[in-house]
């Protein structure tokens, strides 16, 4: 009995030798028994796998960074952080939390780092949605200040404290601005974005519910804002949701 129970135990450990070097080979030795040559097949295989899958969400983030400080990224990742899903395409997301939550930032990180991630990753997360902008019965030609705008299903509004849409090979800076990106998927299955306002993030915020009609929505915005002549928020407001459906972003008013 004694060996049935050693046996499992000594695999055990063996297995999580393994994965450990082939997570961080740098801190955990080769399992002994296993040949150099092929323990660094199975370290290239997955590592590459890894980049792989990161790389197709993240490339101005990899351009940005360069191929050192990527490859260094991309190994702490793989070494610190244990993923929460099997589904290959649920890593950049884990990769996006990891940024966020778990890593210390290094000394010589841009300070955009996790903002750019997050920016680059949102297109993967409007580009699998099962949710379509074909399924929503709105009337396409409908009174936006009178009717109930209906919203784009396939869309994010995302707040970060740099220009991050402005960020790449030739724009490393990062500049530090308030910047609010809208982000769609329109009737080609593109993803879009597109940079707004305050006044336009928290009309859109309002129209989600599709209980309000436009002009009620923009006269809950002038009482927000304090504004002394409400007519002149709303007024200026109709250009707004003309431009909101012309991006495809309203898609007519509720039937």
């Amino acid at each position: 009995m004694a060996a049935s129970h050693t046996m499992p135990d000594d695999f055990q450990r063996f297995q999580q030798a393994f994965t450990a070097h082939i997570r961080d080979p740098k801190r955990h030795p080769r399992p002994a028994g296993v040949p150099a040559r092929r323990m660094r097949v199975y370290n290239e295989l997955l590592l590459n796998n890894l980049d792989g899958f990161l790389l197709a969400c993240f490339p101005v983030l990899r351009q940005v960074l360069g191929t050192r400080k990527w490859n260094r990224l991309v190994r702490e990742f793989f070494a610190e952080h244990a993923c929460q899903t099997p589904i290959f395409r649920q890593i950049p997301e884990e990769f996006v939390q990891y940024l966020q939550q778990a890593r210390e930032p290094h000394e010589n990180d841009p300070p955009w780092l996790p903002h750019l991630a997050h920016y680059e990753w949102i297109e993967l997360v409007l580009s699998v949605s099962p949710l379509d902008m074909h399924d929503i019965h709105a009337n396409p030609e409908g009174d936006l200040m009178t009717g109930h705008p209906c919203l784009n299903p396939v869309l994010a509004v995302c707040r970060y404290p740099y220009a991050v849409h402005r960020i790449g090979p030739k724009n490393k800076a990062g500049v530090p601005q308030e910047t609010i990106i809208l982000a769609v998927r329109d009737q080609e299955d593109i993803v879009r974005f597109i940079e707004i306002n305050p006044i336009t993030a928290r009309l859109v915020d309002l129209l989600k519910s599709g209980e309000l009609t436009g002009t009620a929505a923009l006269a809950q915005i002038a009482a927000e804002l304090q504004h002394t002549n409400t007519e002149v928020v709303i007024q200026g407001g109709i250009a707004i949701l003309d431009q909101l459906r012309a991006a495809q972003i309203i898609l007519g008013t509720v039937q």
